[in-house]
């Protein structure tokens, strides 16, 4: 009787190690699965096409050839407009900057002949559907302007890193220029194991999602 309890003690030991090893499984399989349920996102995807479009906040640096009274740097204003001498609320919002110097040349001829313009756009803000938003578990989350080449390393070292609640390996990228379609990106592997192959370059718009670890 003795011999059969022990038989029976083992077993259900066994059985225990056995619920709790596929429990654990389990979980791992679970969690695999959300850090895994959407592509990896490519390495290469910037534009060798893009332009800089000037955004709300963007100073422009406005040069009227021979013409220095009418130079002159001005921001442009929320509503995405500018003013200059002789020129009032000229839309510069989503323009490039010679795309700019070229509407502000229109303006100026009813009064100059035939004026020559150069823009110089600084304080780079860029236009709100081009922006890069990390939200979630970042230690700063906020809202970088795009720049040519941009990868997730760059947008990390700007948003400090990952919190230690972070999943960095479940973290997404969302990206709009490609009907708000997700890829997946693992910042864990990049930021605290140092694996260069995590890194992927930013499209403008995108937004960086970093979930929080669920243990």
């Amino acid at each position: 009787m003795m011999e059969a309890g022990l038989m029976f003690t083992c077993m259900s030991k066994s059985l225990a190690r056995g619920a709790l090893a596929t429990l654990a499984a389990m979980a791992w399989s679970l969690m695999s699965g959300c850090a895994t349920q959407f592509p990896p996102a490519p390495s290469s995807a910037a534009s060798s096409e893009y332009r800089y479009l000037i955004g709300a906040g963007d100073s422009v640096n406005i040069i009227v050839w021979r013409n220095p009274e009418l130079s002159m740097t001005v921001p442009v204003r929320p509503d995405g407009l500018i003013t200059t001498p002789l020129v009032e609320d000229l839309p510069a919002l989503g323009k490039d900057s010679t795309t700019l110097a070229r509407d502000i040349e229109k303006a100026l001829a009813k009064f100059i002949r035939d004026p020559v313009v150069t823009v110089i756009v600084t304080g780079f803000f860029g236009p709100y559907s081009e922006q890069i938003r990390v939200v979630g578990e970042a230690a700063r989350p906020q809202t970088l302007p795009y720049r040519q080449k941009m990868t997730v390393m760059d947008v990390m070292i700007a948003v400090g890193g990952i919190t230690d609640f972070a999943d960095g390996n479940g973290a997404t990228i969302l990206r709009t220029s490609e009907g708000n379609k997700r890829y997946g990106v693992r910042l864990r592997d990049l930021v605290k194991r140092g694996d260069v192959s995590a890194n992927v370059e930013m499209k403008p718009g995108d937004v960086l999602i970093i979930p929080q670890s669920w243990f």
